[in-house]
């Protein structure tokens, strides 16, 4: 697949993006895959089974079965990414999850590039049952409406902050800049998706700024940035994505450490 020109400037104006149905002939392999996470990780956060109440979160989660890892190098997330933030983008991490709650208004980012959240939901999900919801335009850091945003949003009832609900079946691939607002309500308390990240790679002079984002992963008590099955699988083309991430992250494993000394478990 390769992206129309309306498309990627749809996503630069609004910052989000839906392709229904460009993963329906693989959404029985993908959803198996990842069941099958779950279950080798225990179920749930933390190797505990699900408990239903609150979300529970996995990171590094496609790096963690060969199949999902071959996610990264298709070229319907490939032409897109190579698109919008060329064909050198970093792969940042990926997250699985299991929602059980409504999800506050929030933005995952302040980056002063796009940035892209591909994510799958492996349920229907509607306005009403825990699909995404967006506030068109306000991942334009620094505009005079997104500022805005930033001072109203907080003040309103959330389900009436006037918005975009991206409802979504399997097998639809659901794209967004990670600077977006957007939140999440009504639903059952196993609604299954995961996502991609993917940024631009970072100039020279911005390593100190990678280098800060990395020791993020800390908590998520994560050592290195990618799972080994993802590094060990990696085709040339897959390593482009992959190796700059690699090369700054020597500093993550005293910072997961001292995380580990701190917290009771992973953040979710």
């Amino acid at each position: 697949m390769s992206p129309t020109e309306q498309q990627v400037h749809f996503f630069d104006t609004f910052g989000f993006v839906c392709f229904p149905g460009l993963f329906s002939d693989d959404i029985g392999p993908i959803t198996e895959a990842f069941e099958k996470v779950w279950t080798d990780h225990g179920g749930g956060h933390h190797g505990q089974a699900h408990d239903y109440r609150r979300k529970s979160g996995l990171l590094q989660f496609i790096d963690r079965n060969e199949y999902l890892c071959g996610l990264l190098d298709d070229p319907r997330i490939d032409a897109f990414a190579s698109a919008v933030l060329g064909s050198d983008y970093n792969y940042k991490s990926s997250d699985g999850n299991l929602h059980a709650t409504d999800t506050a208004w929030h933005s995952d980012a302040v980056f002063p590039k796009p940035t892209i959240k591909a994510a799958f939901y492996l349920d229907e999900v509607t306005e009403d049952s825990g699909c995404l919801r967006v506030i068109p335009g306000s991942h334009k850091s620094g505009d005079v409406y997104a500022t805005a945003l930033n001072d109203m949003v907080p003040s309103i009832a959330e389900q009436q902050v006037p918005a975009v609900a991206l409802e979504s079946r399997p097998g639809d691939l659901v794209c967004f800049d990670r600077r977006i607002k957007h939140a999440a309500f009504g639903g059952g308390t196993r609604r299954r998706m995961f996502t991609i990240i993917l940024e631009p790679r970072h100039a020279d002079d911005e390593l100190e700024a990678l280098r800060a984002n990395i020791a993020v992963l800390a908590r998520y008590w994560l050592e290195q940035v990618y799972g080994d099955l993802m590094v060990k699988t990696a085709s040339p083309q897959r390593m482009v994505h992959l190796e700059q991430r690699m090369a700054n992250d020597d500093h993550l494993p005293a910072l997961a450490r001292k995380a580990r000394e701190q917290m009771d478990e992973p953040e979710r």
